[in-house]
């Protein structure tokens, strides 16, 4: 082997020797960095469970102090305030109805007409009965006269006299006989005529025209029911008497009535109690009460069931918060209370006293005040003691309005 041989050789084993040093220098480095990597996860995951759970988004509302309505509830059944069952007071044909069923009819308007024919022919009868007899009396009274003339010349007795007054005070009785049987027989004429009793809303026709009807009749030729100003009957527990009679007697003035729809939605009228029952029903220990409501949208309709709230005052400067705030389990009712921290809430037990249109009325107490502000959207994700972030006034909105921008990108 000669010299240069010898150097290419030598060089050849020193590259392979720092080629193998880079290999295993590479390989420590990615074995320490494999160590290294769980290390630090394990180190985030503690950093994690030190932090705690993340916040829950909350809205909340301020607890107020304003004038709140006293009242008690009920289940009414609205009802018309009159209510009449039109009948003939004659016996005849109907010839003829003066309205369209489901009409509004005023007082004293024809609805129906029976044949009157008849009855125009016993009133002629009596009328001329009744010129008869007055022609008879006219000529007695003239007899009268004479025979009274004829005493005075001795030219008649006394007996005579006499016997002529009776029989003028008869034919005067008789006048006025006649005088009653006309009157009758032209009220019976008028009954032939049909008006409406009562302002009100006519139902269903009973009876067509051309049928023979009678005064004893039961069912009548139609119903008319006044719906404006309509009624509402409803009962209210035993106790509720002396609440209602104390505020009668404090107001002087009727008392409020509002009547609501079913599902308390809706504030269907707002009228004044009218009548308190004398009596209490022992069999349920309730008493009956009506108040008047008008009614001129025809909110209100007979037979229908509306619940009542019958207004005894106002409390004053009364402690309120968002009915959604208002939460219920096994050991009462409570809400959500923000701590003074701003960053926490507590559960906080309440006493319940109503709540009116979506307020409630909390009474006063240890625990709540003025100045608190309480829970009304997010409860759900809560506990005492969670950590809270306030939502954002607008955000929702915002939210949304972004969601439609990207549907309508998409589309």
């Amino acid at each position: 082997m000669n010299r240069t041989d010898a150097m290419t050789t030598t060089f050849s084993r020193h590259k392979t020797t720092w080629a193998l040093a880079t290999i295993a220098v590479a390989v420590l480095g990615v074995g320490l960095w494999s160590v290294a990597r769980p290390t630090h996860a394990a180190d985030d995951s503690k950093d994690k469970k030190k932090q705690g759970p993340a916040a829950v988004t909350i809205t909340v509302a301020p607890v107020k102090v304003q004038d709140m309505p006293i009242f008690r509830i009920g289940i009414g059944t609205v009802m018309p305030t009159f209510s009449v069952t039109v009948k003939t007071r004659v016996d005849g044909q109907l010839d003829a109805v003066g309205f369209n069923e489901g009409d509004d009819v005023k007082k004293g308007q024809v609805i129906a007409r029976i044949d009157p024919r008849t009855y125009q022919a016993q009133l002629l009868q009596a009328q001329a009965t009744q010129a008869k007899d007055q022609a008879t009396l006219a000529n007695a009274r003239i007899d009268l006269e004479r025979y009274e003339t004829l005493i005075k010349q001795d030219a008649a007795t006394q007996q005579q006299v006499d016997t002529q007054k009776a029989l003028v005070d008869q034919l005067a009785a008789t006048v006025k006989a006649d005088e009653a049987a006309v009157k009758y027989a032209q009220v019976q004429l008028d009954y032939t005529t049909i008006t409406a009793p009562i302002s009100g809303r006519v139902g269903t026709r009973l009876v067509d025209p051309g049928n023979i009807v009678h005064a004893a009749d039961t069912t009548g030729l139609v119903v008319i029911n006044q719906i404006d100003p309509i009624s509402v009957l409803f009962t209210l527990p035993e106790d509720a008497v002396q609440d209602t009679n104390r505020a009668i007697a404090k107001t002087h003035q009727p008392l409020l009535v509002k009547a609501i729809s079913r599902d308390n939605s809706e504030l269907l009228a707002a009228g004044t109690l009218t009548v308190v029952n004398n009596q209490i029903d022992t069999t349920s220990g309730t008493v009956q009460m009506k108040a008047s409501f008008p009614n001129p949208q025809h909110n209100l309709w007979p037979g229908q069931y509306v619940n009542v709230r019958l207004i005894l005052g106002t409390y004053p400067k009364a402690l309120t918060i968002p009915a959604g705030a208002v939460q219920r389990s096994q050991s009462g009712v409570f809400v959500y209370a923000l701590n003074p921290d701003g960053q926490t809430v507590r559960s906080q037990t309440i006493s319940l006293v109503q709540i009116e249109d979506g307020v409630a009325l909390v009474a006063a107490g240890p625990g709540l005040g003025a100045n608190d502000k309480v829970v009304t959207d997010g409860t759900y994700q809560l506990q005492p003691g969670s950590h809270v972030v306030l939502s954002k006034p607008g955000s929702a909105a915002s939210g949304a309005a972004g969601a439609s921008a990207a549907s309508g990108e998409k589309k």
